[in-house]
């Protein structure tokens, strides 16, 4: 079901655009061509051929740019986890990454949006990175460090989409739990 994206975005905000086609392509997933070979045209075309069903693809993976700066953003976020040694215990422990999974528009009309933060990891499932001050520090390419996998954090964050300026979306995946 195609539904009517709000006016403003076709004229001023491409990036909520995007992200509505990526949440509905991803809720279609879940529910049941272009020259570029990474681009968010593609990875949703991606996401929803019955080849990326064999595959268990559920998510494409995002990077946004902040208006003025053109920087990546880098979002932090905080959750629990185990001590080692303590299996009883847990601390709060600090991330930070420039990829993102779309969950829902809270107010599709003002291009807000709910992400989860997902973290790059390795063939292993070890971050690569909790910290980084550019996008490349959380893509490494030396092995043992290559990022391979995206893993879920459950930590999700509000956006006002209205604040960037591009997009850039990576391959639809299916997220490490």
């Amino acid at each position: 079901m195609d539904r009517p994206i709000h006016k403003s975005c076709y004229n001023d905000n491409c990036v909520c655009e995007t992200v509505e086609k990526i949440i509905e392509a991803q809720d279609k997933v879940a529910a049941a061509t272009t020259d570029c070979t990474t681009s968010c045209h593609q990875s949703v075309r991606d996401l929803l051929s019955p080849a990326a069903n064999e595959n268990d693809k559920t998510t494409v993976p995002f990077i946004l740019y902040c208006k003025g700066n053109c920087k990546p953003f880098i979002a932090s976020g905080v959750h629990k986890s185990p001590i080692e040694g303590y299996p009883n215990d847990e601390y709060f422990k600090c991330i930070e990454t420039p990829v993102f999974r779309a969950k829902r528009f809270t107010n599709r009309r003002n291009c807000c949006v709910l992400v989860e933060l997902l973290r790059p990891v390795n063939a292993n499932g070890y971050p690569i990175a909790d910290k980084g001050e550019k996008l490349c520090d959380f893509f490494q390419d030396k092995t043992p460090h290559k990022t391979i996998h995206f893993q879920e954090t459950g930590i999700c964050i509000t956006l006002d989409l209205k604040e960037f300026m591009a997009i850039l979306c990576l391959d639809a995946i299916r997220p490490l739990s």
